[in-house]
């Protein structure tokens, strides 16, 4: 059985950081691009950014550029997101999603198409 657990969201203020984790098991982890989606309340969902866990190639939203990071330690089997400089509009849930055969930049293109496996998502909230 194929398991995606996030960890670390939280509250934070405006300016501040967090490190959301997702842990993957039940998978080939390098088969597989990894990354982030987030769904804010009336909004769709929609891709924060990707990492190729066989590569380390990685792709990023353009609000979230410079400020998010995105990597991943294959030994455990862990994608990480360190968020930077949040901001109130950051606020959403976040889901960790994996996407068999393709590369960070292709799985950010299909978006939720492209997505075999979710997470069940962790609240990220920045106050202003």
């Amino acid at each position: 059985e194929v398991q995606l657990v996030e960890s670390g969201g939280g509250l934070v203020q405006a300016g501040g950081s967090l490190r959301l984790s997702c842990a993957a098991s039940g998978l080939t982890f390098d088969d597989y691009a990894i990354g982030w989606f987030r769904q804010a309340p009336g909004k769709e969902r929609e891709g924060v950014s990707y990492i190729n866990t066989s590569g380390g190639s990685t792709y990023y939203a353009d609000s979230v550029k410079g400020r998010f990071t995105i990597s991943s330690d294959n030994a455990k089997n862990t994608v990480y997101l360190q968020m930077n400089s949040l901001k109130p509009e950051d606020t959403a849930v976040y889901y960790c999603a994996a996407s068999w055969g393709f590369t960070a930049a292709q799985a950010m293109g299909l978006g939720s198409r492209g997505v075999d496996y979710w997470g069940q998502g962790t609240q990220v909230t920045v106050s202003s």
